[in-house]
């Protein structure tokens, strides 16, 4: 296995979540570096067993690329005019960090099921509205 292949990869995931706001399929993966779906999916795998991601091993989709979640949650993240869904409230406030940005976050709070609304401004946090 190449290491500069994997670790490319890994950046491709990553930069297809900031840019896309989800994770790519294998398909779109093994295309962008033009290998096979195969070889794409021994990556994938490689990066999932090093905890580079977290992978539904069953259809080899990116479910987590921590801050980014691949699946909807109750963590949303507006920012740059995008979407994006982070996997718990510690990752919700990764997303504006990895991504350099003002992000308008709304969660779910989990105890009380009420909807809490945060800014990012400049990396200070404030509740959306105070």
């Amino acid at each position: 296995m190449n290491d500069t292949l994997l670790w490319r990869i890994r950046h491709f995931v990553y930069q297809h979540f900031a840019d896309a706001t989800r994770p790519p399929s294998i398909e779109e993966t093994a295309a962008h570096f033009n290998i096979s779906t195969e070889e794409a999916g021994k990556y994938y795998k490689e990066l999932h067993n090093r905890h580079a991601l977290f992978l539904d091993l069953e259809n080899l989709t990116v479910r987590m690329a921590n801050p980014f979640s691949g699946i909807p949650t109750d963590f949303k993240v507006h920012a740059n005019g995008k979407t994006y869904y982070a996997n718990c409230a510690w990752d919700m406030l990764g997303i504006p960090a990895a991504l350099h940005t003002d992000a308008v976050i709304e969660a779910v709070c989990t105890e009380s099921n009420e909807m809490v609304k945060l800014e990012v401004r400049d990396g200070h946090v404030t509740l959306s509205g105070a």
